[in-house]
């Protein structure tokens, strides 16, 4: 735990001195202790500074640099330099390259530009990290280690294809397994050696950004190219924990970010980390999302903010500021939904380059006088009131929703039967059902505890693997409420169909038989009827996207469509099995109708709101060794009113709060039971 480096919250974020002349940087440090800042993650892309040449490292910098932030009472999260290789490296070894999905060779450029599987990279990245270890094992400025940069990007050469043999033989052992798996008797694609297999790019089974002819061989290769920078991680991590086997290390992970199962890379880090950056229209029931699933890739554990803005971003269309309090807002945002830190990219901005112009504490004019400084100061002021309150608390949920990475892949390969599906926005449309009723929900692996939670929600869990549907059994046997949707039971692992019908596996656990499924165009609806009343809901709702024809095999039906060739036919279902229910939603439907339905699932579970507010007003709770932390987020721009119960302080103001209670807008309170 990091609460064991520092007992606060950590304040601070991404700082690049190597940009600048000593004298800036004295100023900086004078700023840093203006601004209450307390850590700097350096080092990030310092690869070609740490090492002009193949034999040569020069850490000469990095030593004056380390020592001037501690002797200032600023902290380090030291990066091992590996997000960008230097010049001379990929001049002498253009094995380190990437090669596209084209199959163009890249030259040296960007970031993120080297192969995972060069033997190349994995020495130079390999060694870096274990001299950086070796050296700083004993200082006692360093609290974190921060391997590489985001990681992502993939790469089609001569490397990753002979990786990617072997990662199959591992897979599979046989190739006649793999021809199973893959279904390669289909277009005449039977493979009868190893060597015979390319990888899946626009020069073979791809064409565009995400259409593939073979779905099995791609999928493999999104776990393959996962795998493989999974492997360039755990290659530094384990130099570092060879020479600091305390040592907490992370690499910065970003959200939603398709290309990796960050479910799967949690297991190699001692802490999740991870990089905010909501655009100005982004929900914020979005972002609440986001963070949720980064706390829930470790079971709960507290996670840190690795980066964030303090205002502006650089790289989006429209790189709006932060409105006044916003920032402030945001912060609070990832600490009441688990962040124990709270940093930012950048702490100076840079004056060259692509970044010039993405928001820093301290900005180009160079001075304090500024509004962002300002408000970044008051919150340093206030994370350092809390102090250690907060850290290491938890947030109890009895709300888990089902997200997985492969299923993720699969169901957006799939060659139908719509564009339209997005993975992400089912899983958010169900998320945000809960987050407006201030119900705390845990995003949750195929892995995970089910027996934790009441209720289980599962949009479009079209792959099942294996184990599963006997999990999800159990938990609706023993008492469990279960709700999937349209296209869930569809495939296995290798994204083979399971026949005898959908939803394969769960056809017993749901009760149903879906026969066919028709893709609704963008502008056709269809209606949901209500079979009498469901709490709040009743009368008619619109549905569309995809609507499922099923039949019931012992399920109830609480619903039909209301139009079209099967209008009368079934689209919600409940199905009672052991002493739980399994409901069943067969099309995509208006987010009123999922906000009664969800609502009524949680009444039947006495699952009840953490306090009751108007629209745009969030609500978390954390708890620390029985005391709970309630944080009241205004994210309108206005003055709301909600109704307290109890008594209750505002641990950042030190108010005293009962009954009808009035939080200015875009303002955060965090409220203690009064004793």
């Amino acid at each position: 735990m990091i609460s064991n480096k520092l007992p606060k919250i950590f304040y601070g974020g991404d700082y690049n001195p190597e940009q600048w002349d000593q004298e800036t940087h004295q100023e900086d440090l004078r700023m840093f202790k203006l601004a209450g800042i307390d850590i700097a993650t350096v080092n990030v892309f310092a690869w070609a500074l740490n090492q002009p040449n193949e034999t040569t490292y020069n850490f000469e910098w990095l030593d004056e640099l380390i020592d001037s932030l501690h002797a200032n009472g600023t902290y380090v999260c030291l990066a091992t330099s590996t997000a960008a290789h230097p010049a001379w490296m990929a001049k002498r070894y253009p094995d380190i390259l990437r090669t596209d999905a084209d199959g163009r060779k890249r030259k040296f450029g960007g970031r993120h530009n080297s192969c995972p599987n060069s033997p190349t990279y994995r020495k130079f990245s390999k060694a870096i990290a274990g001299k950086l270890a070796e050296r700083y094992k004993d200082h006692p400025a360093v609290l974190v280690w921060h391997v590489s940069n985001e990681y992502g990007g993939d790469c089609y050469c001569e490397n990753c294809e002979k990786a990617f043999r072997v990662w199959l033989r591992e897979r599979y052992v046989t190739i006649e397994q793999l021809n199973r798996a893959w279904n390669t008797n289909f277009w005449g694609h039977t493979f009868y050696d190893w060597d015979e297999i390319v990888v899946p790019n626009n020069l073979s089974e791809h064409w565009g950004d995400n259409n593939s002819t073979f779905q099995g061989i791609s999928l493999d290769y999104s776990r393959f190219n996962s795998d493989s920078m999974l492997e360039c991680y755990k290659l530094e991590h384990a130099e570092i924990k060879k020479h600091v086997p305390d040592s907490v290390v992370t690499t910065n992970l970003m959200g939603f970010f398709k290309q990796l199962d960050y479910f799967k890379w949690a297991k190699e880090m001692d802490i999740v980390s991870w990089d905010n950056y909501p655009g100005l229209q982004t929900p914020v029931s979005y972002t609440a999302m986001a963070h949720d699933l980064m706390r829930g890739l470790k079971d709960g554990d507290p996670f840190m903010l690795m980066e964030q803005t303090p205002s502006q971003q650089n790289w989006q269309p429209y790189n709006s500021l932060k409105r006044p309090g916003v920032m402030r807002l945001w912060s609070y945002q990832a600490v009441a939904h688990g962040a124990d830190t709270v940093m930012f990219f950048q702490l100076r901005r840079s004056v060259g380059a692509c970044e010039k112009y993405h928001g820093a504490v301290i900005e180009h004019v160079g001075h304090e006088n500024t509004r962002v400084f300002r408000e970044v100061s008051e919150l340093g002021r206030e994370l350092g009131e809390l102090g250690e309150r907060l850290l290491d608390s938890r947030l109890p949920s009895r709300v888990g929703i089902l997200f997985d990475w492969e299923n993720w892949w699969a169901v957006e390969k799939s060659s139908g039967p719509t564009v339209a599906l997005n993975y992400v926005d089912q899983i958010h449309k169900y998320y945000k059902s809960f987050y407006d009723r201030n119900v705390q929900a845990d995003i949750v692996s195929v892995d995970s505890d089910f027996s934790n939670y009441d209720i289980i929600v599962a949009p479009v869990l079209y792959m099942v693997k294996p184990g599963l549907t006997d999990k999800l059994e159990s938990f609706v046997q023993d008492g469990g409420t279960f709700l999937t949707t349209f296209f869930s039971g569809i495939v296995d692992e290798s994204d083979l169909v399971k026949t005898g019908g959908y939803p394969g596996e769960l056809r017993k656990l749901l009760g149903i038989w879906v026969e066919e499924i028709d893709a609704l165009f963008p502008d056709m609806r269809n209606k949901i009827v209500l079979n009498g009343e469901i709490g709040n809901l009743k009368g008619e709702y619109e549905c569309g996207m995809l609507c499922d024809l099923l039949h019931t095999e012992g399920a109830e039906t609480l619903a039909e469509y209301g139009d079209d060739f099967y209008k009368g036919m079934p689209v919600l279902t409940r199905n009672s099995f052991g002493k739980g229910q399994a409901y069943y939603v067969a099309s995509d439907p208006e987010q009123s109708f999922l906000n009664g339905l969800l609502e009524q699932l949680c009444e039947d579970k006495g699952i009840q709101p953490l306090l009751n507010t108007p629209q745009g007003v969030e609500v978390t709770k954390r708890v620390k060794d029985g005391e709970e932390f309630l944080f009241v987020m205004n994210h309108n721009a206005e003055a709301s009113t909600y109704e307290l119960g109890g008594n209750y302080v505002n641990l950042l103001s030190g108010d005293s709060l009962k009954g009808s209670t009035e939080i200015a807008g875009r303002d955060v309170q965090i409220l203690s039971p009064a004793k």
